[in-house]
C-alpha cells in the first residue's frame, strides 16, 4: 500500500442547469469527498490506495463503496454504520465559475469514525497518511481518530502529508485554526493554499507561510496559489523555488482541484520526482481536474497526464 487516508465521501448532486437551486429540476448524481478525490487520483496513476470510513447501510452508502472500489481504491476498512445515513451534498452552479456547495452531512455515518474505526495493521502497511483539516471538523471522535491515526503513523516512520483544506462552515475559527496547526506541527509535508496561510498565520505571502509552517516541523511545505502555479520549500534539501501554473481558457468546474493537485505531488514524490517536477505534476492535474464537470472525472491516467504535459492542449501559459 502507497498511500492511507481517512475521511468522508458523500454523493454530490449537480443541478442540470446554472442559476439558483430554488429553480432545478434535475440533478446529476456522483460521488465526491476532499479524500477519496486524492486517493482516486493517485489510483488511477497507478499507486496503491486505502481508505478509512463509515458509510451510511444505505443505497448512497453502496453507490460509494462500489464506486470508490471501481476506481481502484482498497475499501476494507469502510465500516457500514446501520443507524446513521450517508452524506450527500450539492453543487450549485451560480452564474459563470461561481460555485456554492451545501453540506447535508450532519450526524452522517463517517462523522461516527472513532480511534477505534483505526486497524494499525492496516494503517502501517502504508508509505504515506494523507490528512486532510475537513475529517477533524466532523465531530470530537473523527478528530481523536485523526490523532490516533498519526500517533501510529509517526511510530512507524510513515510519510504524514496534510493538506488544511479547512471547511469554515464545519467549525469555529479559534477550533480550526488551533487543531489545524497542531496536526501541521505532526506532519512532514503541507499543502496549504495562500488564503488557509492568512488565515492560520496571518499572511498571504508564500514564502512566509512556508516559513511558518517549517517553524511548526514539517520539512516540506508547498504553497498553492492557483493558476499561478505553487510555490515550494524544502529544508532538508535546502530547496525553494516556484513551479509554474496552467492556465485554463475555460473553467467548467473548479471544485477538486486541490485535490488533484495534492494527487499530483504526492504522486511524484512516491515515483522519486525531484520537489519542483512533482509540484507541476500537482498543477497540471489541478488545471485537468477544472476542465470537466465533477470532483473526479477530469482526474488523468498516466498516458493522459504525459500527453497534457507534452502538449499542453486547450492551455495557455
Amino acid at each position: 500500500m502507497d498511500v492511507i487516508s481517512i475521511g468522508e465521501a458523500m454523493v454530490l448532486f449537480t443541478p442540470e442547469t446554472s442559476g439558483p437551486m430554488r429553480y432545478a429540476r434535475d440533478y446529476t448524481s456522483r460521488i465526491a469527498g476532499a479524500e477519496i478525490n486524492t486517493l482516486i487520483g493517485l489510483s488511477k496513476l497507478g499507486h496503491q490506495t486505502g481508505w478509512i470510513s463509515r458509510v451510511g447501510s444505505d443505497e448512497f452508502g453502496a453507490m460509494l463503496k462500489n464506486a470508490v472500489r471501481g476506481e481502484g481504491v482498497d475499501v476494507s476498512e469502510v465500516a457500514e454504520d446501520d443507524e446513521a445515513p450517508t452524506g450527500i451534498f450539492f453543487k450549485e452552479n451560480v452564474y459563470g465559475d461561481h460555485v456554492r456547495v451545501h453540506y447535508y452531512r450532519k450526524h452522517s455515518a463517517a462523522s461516527f469514525l472513532n480511534p477505534e474505526s483505526i486497524n494499525e495493521d492496516y494503517l502501517t502497511e502504508a508509505k504515506v497518511l494523507y490528512i486532510t483539516g475537513i475529517t477533524p471538523a466532523l465531530s470530537d471522535s473523527c478528530s481523536k481518530a485523526v490523532f490516533h491515526a498519526i500517533e501510529k503513523a509517526k511510530q512507524h516512520k510513515m510519510t504524514i502529508v496534510l493538506d488544511p483544506n479547512i471547511r469554515y462552515k464545519l467549525w469555529t475559527e479559534e477550533k480550526a485554526r488551533s487543531t489545524i496547526i497542531e496536526i501541521a506541527g505532526h506532519s512532514d509535508i503541507v499543502f496549504p493554499g495562500t488564503s488557509e496561510g492568512e488565515f492560520l498565520f496571518g499572511t498571504s505571502d508564500p514564502e512566509g507561510i512556508a516559513e511558518a509552517l517549517h517553524d511548526l516541523g514539517p520539512d516540506t511545505v508547498v504553497v498553492k496559489k492557483g493558476e499561478e502555479g505553487a510555490y515550494y520549500s524544502c529544508l532538508s534539501k535546502k530547496e525553494q523555488g516556484h513551479a509554474e501554473g496552467f492556465r485554463v481558457k475555460q473553467v467548467i468546474d473548479p471544485v477538486g482541484a486541490g485535490d488533484g493537485f495534492a494527487a499530483g505531488v504526492v504522486s511524484g514524490l512516491l515515483d522519486g520526482l525531484p520537489l519542483k517536477e512533482s509540484v507541476t505534476r500537482g498543477c497540471a492535474i489541478g488545471a485537468l481536474v477544472t476542465m470537466v464537470n465533477g470532483d473526479i472525472e477530469g482526474l488523468p491516467d498516466r498516458k493522459t497526464l504525459e500527453l497534457y504535459l507534452s502538449t499542453k492542449s486547450d492551455v495557455s501559459r
